[in-house]
């Protein structure tokens, strides 16, 4: 009998994976590809790239087909899929193409919380462009934001960081805040003088305004000796605080051991102070919760669906941890040692 094949989507805002994994929990394909959100691609453009990948990691693996049923279960997890009609959309526009005989869709948020824990249960928190959070009770109950940015009274991600870094940094310059270290390096990462030069490059286009993401690592390193900086880092605390605090209390989790998982880069490149002082905010929620960065890449969670949804056994489960992470690990160092070749 052919051991079934899973095909596991992990997509975000900035970098998507995709990977074909066996029964039996080994990997036989991991394809790394740019942002698939469907919200930022449109539909069409974000299934288009997806069945690119899949096309690519079909020849990888050395199986048959052309990227059509070549899978038993397809779990395709994607940010920017957050209400239940853009559920429904993309998981129409993915069994269209017939890549699987069964086909899961839902938000990133969900691979997360899976890839963190063994349970299957507990919150998540992501961090990455934006932040967003979802919680899952052992009864299978689940609550979720819908993590729209401001409109829906967000704030957190590596964007709204790096805005408030600049913020900070103008008033600095021309006196209505407080000094800030920030009001040097803010600047200086972008080869320029001076935040008002920095406005001035964002205002006239010459620097995307996207890019003030980039400043989130900066801010994490000020914050050891600056206050402002501090705070910034004070403020994300207190906003994945509140998101985990929410979603812990309406699904009656406060008695439980729960896990907060805290996910995406920007958590994942927080120093201790950030860490801390989440931890530190969780105390008043529940004695028994407790909070760590997910050890395993996003893809991993949705492949461990896949075996979940296969029954699959507990050596399949490490087995897929052991190969797809290390593929993941293998990728990521080869976009570092590009990025530094290119710089």
């Amino acid at each position: 009998m052919t051991t079934p094949v899973i095909l596991a989507v992990d997509g975000g805002n900035s970098k998507t994976d995709l990977a074909l994994v066996r029964g039996d929990g080994a990997l036989l394909a991991h394809v790394r590809g740019p942002l698939s959100s469907p919200h930022h691609l449109g539909l069409d453009a974000c299934v288009d790239l997806l069945q690119r990948m899949l096309d690519d990691a079909v020849s990888a693996a050395g199986l048959d087909g052309n990227g059509s049923r070549v899978a038993e279960i397809a779990e395709i997890y994607l940010a920017g899929v957050d209400f239940p009609a853009e559920e429904h959309e993309l998981q129409e526009a993915v069994e269209a193409r017939e890549w699987a005989a069964q086909t899961t869709v839902g938000n990133d948020t969900f691979a997360v919380l899976r890839a963190g824990t063994a349970r299957g249960w507990g919150v998540a928190v992501v961090c990455g462009a934006g932040i967003n959070c979802v919680g899952v009770a052992p009864d299978g109950r689940h609550l979720r934001f819908p993590a729209l940015g401001a409109i829906t009274g967000d704030w957190g991600g590596g964007y709204d960081v790096g805005q408030a870094a600049l913020f900070a940094a103008a008033r600095s310059e021309d006196g209505r805040g407080p000094v800030t270290s920030l009001e040097r390096t803010v600047p200086a990462h972008f080869g320029v003088e001076t935040p008002l030069e920095l406005a001035m490059e964002i205002h006239s286009g010459r620097v995307a305004g996207r890019r003030l993401i980039e400043l989130a690592p900066v801010v994490f390193a000020e914050a050891a000796h600056d206050a402002v900086a501090a705070g910034i880092v004070e403020r994300l605390a207190t906003e994945v605080v509140a998101l985990a605090r929410v979603a812990i209390t309406r699904l009656d989790l406060a008695r439980e051991p729960v896990e907060v998982l805290l996910g995406g880069g920007l958590l994942r490149a927080g120093d201790g102070r950030l860490l801390g002082a989440i931890e530190e905010g969780m105390r008043d929620v529940g004695e028994h919760v407790e909070v760590h960065r997910t050890a395993s890449p996003p893809i991993v969670g949705a492949a461990l669906f896949g075996l979940d949804a296969l029954g699959a056994d507990e050596d399949a489960r490490a087995r897929v941890r052991l190969e797809l992470a290390a593929a993941v690990d293998s990728d990521e160092e080869l976009e570092d040692s590009e990025e530094i070749a290119d710089g």
